[in-house]
């Protein structure tokens, strides 16, 4: 009786058992389903971000492109008191749509989660010396050469490392141009050369330390052709930089003048700089430009998508030469 009662017992502890394990069983079996399927569902919500940003960005540059074809319709020079010089500060997109559809608000407006704001601005590149003048006819040109020591000497940056940079510059394009020889090979050390640079971030492999680009960043751009430095635009150092023997008080004098009126022709940077060592070679300095960087930013709830393109107009024609889109640093934070 009692070998029964235990053999009971035994059978009822063993149900209990299976009974616990299949609960834990189909316990991990839908925390795993729940998980597969927050999964995709981020995938997909991610999917579709990043599809919407696209499109949004693209429509933003091509807005961009409208603004400076406007501004080419009307001719002269290119300054800082046009349109196209106004950024967009951070504007809510449902705001746009509410408008054209004569609504208070849209939907959008029950998750704040969800909400998009749009923001960019229009930067001239020719505001800035351009990495690609240093070169002429496969040998440095002098001028520009004299305009990045003047950089050099303001932003307190080591003259030895400019040196380094500029011939490793001028060896890379004589590498990429070398012709190769009867038997297909390159000339002697264009396999040694480092490749021609096509964005700023690549001069870090011509010579120039990580803490030089940064202070050099602001003021220098590479373009795919030669360029003057816009006097309507470049700030003060690269002022310094491009016109020889032009003071402090002299370049602060002519960003002053070119705030209320605009330089139209070189001429009228000579009536503001009546210094006659100073003197401003159209080869070198203009008052017009055809090269912009646009930068589009996108934040939808935490999530902020950068894009930067650069445009080069010509004429009523404005094309977009290069895009590079990357996730931005959060609000709040200054963008590296």
């Amino acid at each position: 009786m009692q070998a029964r009662s235990a053999s009971i017992q035994a059978q009822r502890g063993a149900a209990i058992l299976l009974a616990m394990l299949t609960v834990v069983l189909v316990a991990t079996l839908a925390s795993g389903m729940l998980w597969q399927q927050w999964r995709e569902l981020e995938v997909e919500s991610a999917q579709r971000t990043r599809v919407q940003s696209h499109w949004i960005l693209t429509g933003a540059l091509d807005w961009a492109r409208l603004i400076l074809r406007e501004d080419a319709r009307q001719g002269g020079s290119d300054n800082l008191t046009e349109p196209w010089a106004v950024p967009l500060a951070p504007a809510r997109l449902s705001t746009f749509l509410a408008a054209q559809q004569g609504q208070a608000t849209v939907g959008d407006d029950d998750d704040p989660s969800q909400e998009a704001f749009l923001s960019g601005d229009i930067v001239d590149l020719q505001a800035r010396l351009n990495v690609t003048n240093l070169i002429e006819d496969g040998q440095l040109q002098p001028a520009s050469m004299a305009a990045w020591a003047r950089l050099f000497k303001q932003l307190e940056l080591p003259e030895a490392e400019l040196d380094s940079f500029a011939n490793a510059l001028l060896q890379a394009f004589r590498a990429g141009n070398a012709n190769p020889g009867a038997d297909g090979t390159q000339p002697p050390g264009a396999s040694r050369a480092a490749l021609m640079p096509r964005r700023v971030d690549d001069l870090l492999w011509l010579g120039l330390s990580s803490a030089t680009l940064v202070r050099l960043a602001p003021f220098i751009t590479m373009l795919p052709v030669t360029t003057v430095v816009n006097l309507n635009t470049a700030p003060l150092e690269v002022l310094l930089a491009s016109v020889a023997n032009l003071t402090v008080a002299q370049a602060q004098s002519l960003i002053q003048s070119r705030s209320t009126q605009p330089l139209n022709t070189l001429m009228d940077a000579l009536l503001v700089v009546t210094d006659p060592a100073v003197r401003f070679d159209p080869t070198q300095q203009g008052v017009a430009s055809r090269f912009f960087s646009v930068t589009g930013r996108l934040r939808v709830g935490a999530n902020t998508v950068q894009e930067v393109s650069v445009l080069q107009r010509n004429g009523l024609l404005v094309t977009a030469i290069s895009r590079q889109r990357g996730t931005a640093a959060p609000p709040g934070t200054p963008l590296q």
